[in-house]
């Protein structure tokens, strides 16, 4: 039998979710680490019953994907010099989104997307 949380979240799939969140905040300094989360998310988000854990893997592939797109695009226009701020502008859109993101995770909150 499938252990509950308190608020009816399957255990397992909570587990998964901050497993998730907590690989995609160690690539900020390892790369290798997000792309693991980015995996897990894939997986995941159509395998879970729960619409808490369904929105939180959601949240985690829109992040990447488009921190990933804007790096990109940062990366190529830093030779004109405003890709530094392209950069800046997603590590600081990357970082709320994950503590937002954590922070609706303890609040056992789904994320609105």
């Amino acid at each position: 039998m499938e252990a509950v949380s308190e608020t009816g979240i399957p255990e397992n799939e909570k587990q998964g979710v901050m497993i998730a969140y907590i690989l995609h905040v160690l690539g900020s300094f390892t790369g290798l680490t997000a792309i693991v989360g980015i995996i897990i998310n894939h997986i995941r988000v159509n395998e879970v019953t729960s619409e808490f854990a369904r929105s939180h893997h959601r949240w985690m592939i829109r992040t990447f994907w488009w921190s990933l797109v804007w790096v990109v695009i940062g990366g190529i226009t830093t030779l004109i010099f405003v890709g530094f701020l392209i950069l800046f502008a997603v590590t600081i859109w990357w970082i709320y989104r994950l503590v937002r993101g954590i922070l609706n995770y303890l609040d056992n909150k789904p994320m609105r997307i």
